[in-house]
């Protein structure tokens, strides 16, 4: 699923001419193995599933590829990405089947998560919620506030995902404000940490496996590599932002068909 994922952000994003790739190609082992398997979702239209939310909204275009491998989407809607009148624009919007928040400011898809798992809990729902964040967002103090408010209230329905791929728009996250000891960190601040290796999807699913459904927030810290995929946009911080020329996307789409 990953490499389908992968090849559906390749193509809509070189159709449109729009950049946000290498964030893109971060996070799509990831959402393999949540839309493979972990999410509990029989239908987007059942109040008791599970929630998914993409807090690293300029990313949405993985997104909209797991959604249409899973069939909530359909291949002439994925073909209006970023065009005029389309609902899909690069950062998710609550409108679509299976996408419950819209998000794009960074920072706040912890927030929006933690007040879904204590609405869960009052419910008394088994629901869980999943929150995928980029490394990044940890340089705001909304993320920390968020935090603090479900680690207070034991929120162990509330799983967070940090893709730490260590870069953002402008440079590395190191140089742009530092962010070592990620687990350390939310160990400090009350919540169960594991580190997984963000592009094996058998190790994600298996620590998400392993959470307990008592207890503090969980937090998996997963490694990943920007761009990951093709190897020239590997860490490589122009593939922010930079859409692929015709020769960026045959050399690409070699490249994973290899």
């Amino acid at each position: 699923m990953q490499q389908q994922i992968r090849h559906i952000v390749l193509r809509e994003s070189k159709r449109a001419n729009v950049g946000h790739i290498g964030s893109a190609l971060s996070i799509a082992d990831l959402l393999a193995a949540l839309y493979g398997g972990i999410l509990q979702v029989a239908s987007p239209e059942d109040p008791d599933r599970d929630r998914f939310i993409l807090s690293k909204g300029h990313a949405a275009l993985a997104l909209y590829a797991a959604l249409q491998l899973r069939g909530w989407l359909s291949a002439e809607q994925l073909a209006t990405y970023c065009a005029d009148g389309s609902f899909l624009g690069v950062h998710p919007e609550h409108e679509l089947r299976g996408i419950d928040f819209a998000t794009g400011s960074l920072g706040h898809g912890l927030s929006i998560g933690a007040g879904a798992a204590l609405a869960a809990r009052l419910q008394k729902s088994g629901r869980r919620v999943f929150v995928l964040m980029s490394d990044a967002e940890c340089n705001e103090g909304s993320v920390w506030e968020a935090a603090m408010f479900a680690a207070h209230h034991r929120l162990s329905n509330l799983i967070g995902i940090i893709d730490l791929n260590g870069q953002q728009a402008f440079g590395y996250t190191a140089d742009v404000l530092d962010l070592a000891h990620m687990g350390a960190k939310w160990s400090a601040f009350g919540w169960d940490v594991h580190e997984v290796d963000g592009h094996d999807v058998g190790q994600i699913t298996e620590a998400v496996g392993r959470l307990g459904r008592s207890g503090p927030p969980h937090m998996l810290v997963a490694r990943t590599t920007f761009g990951k995929g093709v190897s020239y946009m590997q860490s490589q911080i122009k593939w922010h932002y930079w859409p692929m020329s015709d020769e960026d996307y045959r050399l690409a789409l070699e490249e994973l068909e290899n």
